[in-house]
C-alpha cells in the first residue's frame, strides 16, 4: 500500500519552493502549473496539491486540451491526469459545453468551471487568424477631391 501525503502537508512543505513558482518584484507570486487556471500561486489554486484539478492548455495542432486530475489516482502522478483534446474545427460552443459537462459530471469545483471556459476562450481567440488591414475609404470632400484629380 502506498503512503500518501495530505494536500495541506504537501503545500506547507513546497510553499515558496515550487518549480512552478514565479516571483515578481512587487511581491506578487504567479504559478506556471498547467492545472492552475488562475495562474495565482496559492493553496486554493495550485493544481499539483489539490486532489481534483482542472487545466486548459493549447492543443498541439490548434484547439484546446482539457486536463483533469483524477482524485483516485493522486498517488500515481503519471496516471493521475486525463487529457481530452478539442480540435480547431470543433465549434466553440460545443467545446465550452463539453468542458462544463465533463467537470459537472465528475463533481469538480463549480468555481473553476467559469475560469476553465474563460481560459479556453482566450486560447481559441489567440489562435484565430489576424485580419488583414484594409485601406480606409476617403469620404466627403476628400473623396470628391480624389475623384476629380484622377
Amino acid at each position: 500500500m502506498a503512503a500518501t501525503i495530505p494536500g495541506d502537508l504537501a503545500w506547507e512543505i513546497t510553499k515558496g519552493h515550487s518549480a512552478t513558482l514565479v516571483k515578481r518584484a512587487n511581491g506578487v507570486q504567479f504559478s506556471r502549473d498547467p492545472l492552475n487556471l488562475r495562474n495565482l500561486y496559492s493553496r486554493k489554486n495550485e493544481g499539483q496539491i489539490a486532489n481534483k484539478a482542472i487545466g486548459i492548455i493549447p492543443g498541439k495542432e490548434g484547439g484546446v486540451t482539457l486536463l483533469i486530475k483524477k482524485s483516485d489516482k493522486h498517488h500515481q502522478p503519471a496516471l493521475s491526469t486525463q487529457t481530452t483534446t478539442f480540435g480547431p474545427q470543433r465549434s466553440t460552443r460545443k467545446t465550452f459545453a463539453s468542458i462544463v459537462n465533463s467537470t459537472t459530471k465528475r463533481n469538480y469545483r463549480p468555481d473553476l468551471r467559469q475560469d476553465a471556459v474563460a481560459r479556453a476562450s482566450a486560447i481559441r481567440k489567440s489562435q484565430r487568424a489576424v485580419k488583414a488591414d484594409r485601406p480606409t475609404k476617403t469620404r466627403g470632400v476628400k473623396a470628391k477631391a480624389a475623384a476629380e484629380s484622377s
